[in-house]
């Protein structure tokens, strides 16, 4: 089956995310949004994984041209039955899609963090990855399934996941991130990025095995019978 990976930024990729969703037997295709032009057809993908950005939802300066085509996309997406799973900016995109909005963070989250579960698990406290400022206020028809003090982790709408982690993040992908921007920012956080690229190293095994787990809930929660499970996936997804 294929997955369309949509990208925002060329240096950008679905990292653990992508390796579990290939292990599964998916055949991944990655269009970098708007850069690339028009979204491909909805019908012509089984689901979808959308990345993160360095823009917030809001920035009308930055994205009002174009954002309005991904928002379009993730309706037809849904009245289509194919399951999104939106990480960070998607699932910030996802929450206004689907009639909720997004906010200003009272403080940002950066680097490894637990996340508290709420309800049947399906989202495991981790930790994962942040790199985020902004925060989902979620609408009326999403479900919370994780939590910090400061922003929703994780959500369902419908059959679509929202992630507001990076759980495809390993360092060769923050490696790439810092080399195009994104080290200043961790900086002007107060942060040390050579500890935090360590941190991600001695993580990566850890979080690809999360990674594996949360591929694994979102397509047996929405794809079920996916081919190809993953030997110890299972109790993530049997949550109901």
């Amino acid at each position: 089956m294929r997955v369309l990976v949509i990208a925002h930024h060329g240096e950008d990729s679905a990292g653990f995310v992508g390796d579990a969703l290939a292990a599964r037997g998916a055949k991944l295709s990655t269009h970098v949004f708007p850069d690339d032009g028009d979204l491909p057809p909805v019908e012509d993908f089984a689901a979808a994984v959308v990345l993160g950005a360095r823009w917030s939802v809001y920035d009308d300066a930055t994205v009002g041209r174009w954002i309005g085509e991904e928002i379009d996309w993730l309706h037809r997406a849904d009245s289509t039955g194919v399951a999104v799973l939106g990480i960070c900016f998607g699932a910030q995109v996802l929450t206004v899609a689907f009639g909720g909005a997004v906010e200003r963070a009272p403080a940002p989250e950066i680097g490894w963090t637990t996340v508290e579960p709420v309800g049947p698990l399906v989202v495991g406290p981790g930790p994962w990855f942040q790199f985020h400022y902004d925060r989902c206020a979620l609408g009326p028809g999403a479900v919370l399934h994780a939590r910090t003090g400061i922003a929703p982790q994780a959500f369902s709408i419908g059959r679509n996941l929202g992630l507001q982690f990076h759980p495809e993040v390993g360092a060769d992908l923050l490696r790439e991130w810092f080399e195009h921007g994104e080290r200043e920012l961790a900086q002007q956080a107060g942060l040390d990025p050579e500890v935090m690229l360590a941190d991600t190293a001695a993580e990566e095994d850890a979080a690809r095995g999360r990674a594996a787990e949360l591929v694994s809930t979102f397509l047996e929660r929405t794809r079920p019978g996916w081919p190809h499970p993953i030997p110890g996936a299972s109790a993530l997804a049997d949550a109901p």
